[in-house]
């Protein structure tokens, strides 16, 4: 897997949304520095699992989806003597 990157703004988003959680949620106020080394942290020991678990959830989709277009094949089949 390639490594999780985001681009200047949506890391700099990311890092506001840190540095605000740790800020309401645990009363600490956090720097630019700090939060976007947490954000680093976190893309490189949890990311993965995030990642992966998308992957899943996308896979279980286009799954669903192949068995629906599937089904439907089989509903216009014309009845033959052949057997497959």
């Amino acid at each position: 897997m390639s490594k999780i990157e985001f681009s200047k703004e949506e890391k700099q988003i990311l890092v506001n949304k840190i540095k605000v959680y740790f800020d309401e949620e645990l009363d600490q106020e956090l720097g630019d520095f700090d939060a976007e080394f947490l954000l680093d942290f976190f893309s490189v020991e949890v990311g993965s699992y995030f990642y992966n678990r998308g992957l899943y959830d996308a896979k279980a989709a286009f799954e669903s989806r192949i068995d629906t277009i599937t089904e439907a094949i089989y509903e216009i089949e014309k009845p033959t003597d052949f057997t497959l």
